[in-house]
């Protein structure tokens, strides 16, 4: 009997334990991509006690966290940050250093997804001639596809056309953007199809954003509650156009006029709303989810952005914005449950970049934290140039903290490029807001492994970026004395969450060194896919199951 018994029970484990390896090796039937644009890491941490129990307390307490995690590239842009994000490198290899940059081939400035090879859908604006080829490597939304033999969509949403079409990648099902002004639809471009699908048609038929600038904008909750943010009415925040003041209630109806009707809701939380109301279109319109194959849907909510330029880090504005994204994302697990399954759905939440804190305000502290001049340092450089060489026109382009020369002016002179490159490094370094310079030379022929040197290397791209990198002194931003923006090697600009959540994931946090490009070689393992081909990031073993 007692055998019989202990063969049962042999046969009980053996069972249970396939069981439980079987539910282990189930891949997701659908990837959610979530990068928050703007989102300092310290938004987890500063309003913990403000979000929900279903928002981002129930992605910390029942996913993995990295609290150390960092972008390690200059140039923290939206572009950069979302195509880093995907392709689980940096812009030395993707070739994304910017949201725009100088282009020396073509001696014009370009925008990252701009393609006139294309035309508009849904749209009678150039805004649809887009396409993600200035990005150079696959994605990781690339490699599920390309391991699935194409099987399975891809689909990319956000606002801003950038953050939709680069995580969404080079064979993306679809990617879409929102066109405001008077126009007010979610668009696309011919690159991925030569109509809008119905579901797509009928959710601009709905006119969602005119239920959310019927309104004013008031706090969510009572304005005396906000103590972790600054006065309402204080000298460091922007205002819309049509205010006298940057305070509370905000009145939409009365502000869309002069700020662009449409785009008025850009800047505003309720972007992000609308952003999600088509999220849920999109899972239910292309049933996401419930095919075989593993789906992957990369939206960007970017409306955290417009706030945050426009107010700062410190605003209850800011605040306020970040209270109600909980609520969209518990919003969007309680959808993701019901719509696609707990259990079959699999998440990341990271950011594209930082944001530093208003250089007014911390000069009321006495913080160091200057403006830079752009402008002013455009015409030293021309006195540099020509107090050195006899002719002010050698630099071409000052861009992105980046210099570019003039290489046929140079030549003609019968100078040696690397000898003025040397020179204009030097002398930049005499210019209050520059705290150091490198050379492409150097970045070429010196290897950097710490500090903001090596990540100025990792952001430097041989084949475009300039001749000379500029490292802005720590906490200065150029823009005017209100707001803030982003873009520094910092860690204000470079710190950001990440955190995975669902199918395969365990629970837990790490306090230990990772990067954003991590992300995409992580998932790659997850799927049991090959990771984005020119991917330099490492697997987060303590993260998967």
């Amino acid at each position: 009997m007692k055998k019989y018994l202990l063969l049962l029970l042999s046969i009980t484990i053996l069972i249970y334990s396939c069981e439980k390896r079987d539910k282990k090796n189930q891949k997701p039937t659908l990837v959610v991509g979530i990068v928050v644009d703007q989102m300092r890491y310290d938004y987890l941490t500063k309003y913990a006690d403000r979000y929900g129990e279903h928002g981002f307390k129930k992605l910390l307490n029942e996913g993995f966290s990295l609290t150390n995690a960092h972008f390690n590239h200059l140039g923290t842009y939206t572009a950069v940050g979302h195509a880093s994000a995907y392709t689980g490198t940096t812009p030395s290899d993707h070739g994304i250093i910017g949201n725009n940059w100088y282009d020396k081939y073509l001696k014009k400035s370009i925008y990252c997804v701009d393609d006139s090879n294309y035309n508009s859908i849904g749209t009678i604006s150039n805004s649809g001639k887009k396409s993600p080829k200035r990005m150079v490597t696959t994605t990781i939304t690339d490699q599920v596809r390309l391991g699935q033999n194409m099987k399975g969509k891809t689909i990319g949403i956000a606002i801003k056309d950038r953050s939709s079409i680069l995580p969404a990648g080079h064979t993306a099902s679809a990617a879409y953007w929102y066109e405001g002004k008077d126009e007010n639809n979610w668009i696309t471009s011919s690159y991925y199809m030569d109509k809008l699908p119905n579901w797509v048609i009928d959710f601009n038929t709905v006119n969602k954003a005119d239920e959310y600038l019927s309104k004013p904008w008031n706090t969510l909750h009572a304005i005396d509650s906000y103590t972790q943010s600054l006065a309402d009415d204080n000298p460091y925040e922007g205002t819309f156009k049509g205010e006298t003041t940057p305070t509370f209630p905000h009145d939409l109806p009365a502000l869309r006029e002069k700020n662009g009707n449409y785009d008025l809701i850009k800047g505003t939380p309720f972007g992000n709303d609308l952003t999600l109301d088509f999220t849920k279109a999109a899972i239910k319109g292309e049933r996401l989810g419930k095919g075989n194959a593993t789906d992957f849907l990369a939206v960007s909510f970017s409306s955290t952005d417009y706030v945050g330029h426009q107010y700062g880090t410190d605003a209850i504005e800011i605040e306020d914005t970040y209270l109600r994204f909980d609520q969209n994302i518990a919003d969007l697990f309680k959808f993701l449950d019901t719509e696609v399954g707990v259990g079959k759905y699999t998440v990341f939440l990271t950011a594209d970049h930082g944001a530093a804190q208003v250089p007014a305000y911390l000069q009321s502290l006495e913080i160091p934290a200057p403006y830079f001049k752009s402008k002013e340092f455009k015409k030293y450089l021309s006195k540099v140039s020509k107090v050195n060489f006899g002719d002010e026109s050698l630099v071409e382009n000052v861009s992105n903290y980046q210099i570019f020369l003039n290489k046929e002016k140079i030549k003609k002179l019968q100078l040696n490029t690397e000898d003025v490159a040397a020179i204009f490094a030097e002398e930049a370094l005499l210019f209050d807001g520059i705290y150091k310079t490198v050379t492409s030379k150097t970045l070429q022929t010196t290897q950097f492994t710490s500090g903001v040197l090596e990540k100025v290397q990792h952001s430097y791209n041989q084949k475009i970026s300039g001749d000379v990198i500029l490292i802005p002194t720590p906490g200065a931003i150029s823009r005017g004395k209100t707001g803030t923006t982003h873009g520094s090697a910092y860690s204000y600009d470079t710190h950001v969450p990440i955190i995975f959540y669902g199918a395969g994931i365990k629970n837990g946090f790490s306090h230990k060194d990772y990067n954003v490009r991590d992300i995409a070689p992580t998932l790659a393992t997850l799927l049991g896919v090959e990771f984005p081909n020119g991917n330099s990031g490492k697997v987060i073993e303590e993260v998967l199951e």
